[in-house]
């Protein structure tokens, strides 16, 4: 009897032993799970830097606000569609090619010119703005909401990689960045076997009363960066933008090559029917060869975008009759 109460005695206190045992492992398991639920759960913060100062941002912001063009056009590009944007220069109230991707978005005014009372209503949790346009701006902006700043309007590799840091997608901006590049790469080595490379060219745009020669700014940059060098005359001048306003000007027009742009209104086409009917532009080597294209406004010079930027590209293979 008394062994039978003892081999009792030893298999309760075993029993007890591994249910307690069970017991602590199911709490410990739970507050492991607890831990990896409160870590998801946790909202990174960081440190964003740019052209008018540091930025704190909290989280992936999910209500944006876009302030310059080229911002608009690249942010969709990581699969944001902002809340609010600026209207479009020209088929407005927005581009044709992001129209439809746009189409729920709120228009806050014009680029030079936003409301900010439209944005504050919109309550963003991120604005992207510009110095050359919104720095006078910028504390009110960011009374609004966080406030990141490019410094130019035109460099789309920069609010690209502004974009992805703001937006915690640093992979996704290297991605696209890289995607750039290799097409670059790849006009690069096509282009080379074509007659006469490297070539100098132009980026003109007639207005009512005068011309311009683009010859750094969005298009002006990329035709660089592809390897074409600047008009003749102005190799080596630190210029974005020469204003010609009038004929005898036209010899500082000179290159290989003509990419021009103008708005179709009749005194726009008055003013590039003189021109391009003078002597001086007629002894130009681009219209002595034919070598003059007529491109669209928006991609070479009003979206500024990276989406603009290879409908630029697509347009230069195009041009040379090089296959991608």
């Amino acid at each position: 009897m008394k062994n039978r109460l003892t081999v009792f005695l030893f298999v309760l206190l075993s029993a007890l032993f591994v249910l307690a045992a069970c017991g602590e492992e199911a709490n410990e398991e739970a507050s492991s799970n607890g831990d990896a639920g409160g870590a998801s759960e946790e909202t990174t913060t960081r440190e964003v830097t740019h052209a008018l100062g540091t930025t704190t941002i909290e989280g992936k912001p999910q209500r944006v606000v876009t302030l310059y063009q080229g911002a608009t056009d690249t942010i969709l590009e990581f699969g944001v569609t902002p809340v609010g944007v600026v209207e479009s220069w020209v088929q407005a109230p927005m581009y044709d090619y992001i129209k439809e991707d746009l189409s729920d978005a709120a228009f806050v005014g014009q680029e030079t010119q936003p409301n900010l009372e439209e944005i504050s209503a919109l309550e963003p949790d991120l604005i992207i703005a510009s110095q050359i346009r919104h720095e006078e701006i910028y504390e009110q902006l960011s009374q609004i909401a966080p406030t990141i700043v490019n410094e130019t309007i035109y460099d789309f590799k920069e609010t690209t990689a502004l974009i992805g840091e703001a937006l915690d997608e640093k992979e996704k901006a290297d991605s696209l960045l890289a995607d750039w590049e290799t097409r670059v790469g790849d006009f690069q080595e096509k282009v080379s076997s074509v007659e006469n490379w490297p070539m100098s060219a132009a980026v003109l745009n007639y207005r009512e009363d005068h011309a311009r020669i683009y010859v750094t700014g969005f298009a002006g940059s990329i035709l660089t960066e592809l390897g074409f060098e600047a008009p003749k005359d102005l190799q080596g001048d630190d210029l974005e933008i020469v204003k010609l306003t009038d004929k005898e000007s036209i010899p500082q027009m000179n290159a290989d090559i003509f990419f021009q742009f103008m708005e179709d209104t009749p005194a726009v086409q008055k003013t590039f029917e003189e021109w391009s009917a003078h002597p001086l532009y007629q002894n130009l080597d681009a219209a002595r060869n034919n070598q003059v294209y007529k491109v669209d406004e928006v991609a070479w010079n009003m979206a500024g975008g990276l989406q603009a930027a290879h409908m630029m590209l697509d347009d230069i293979y195009e041009h040379f009759e090089i296959e991608q």
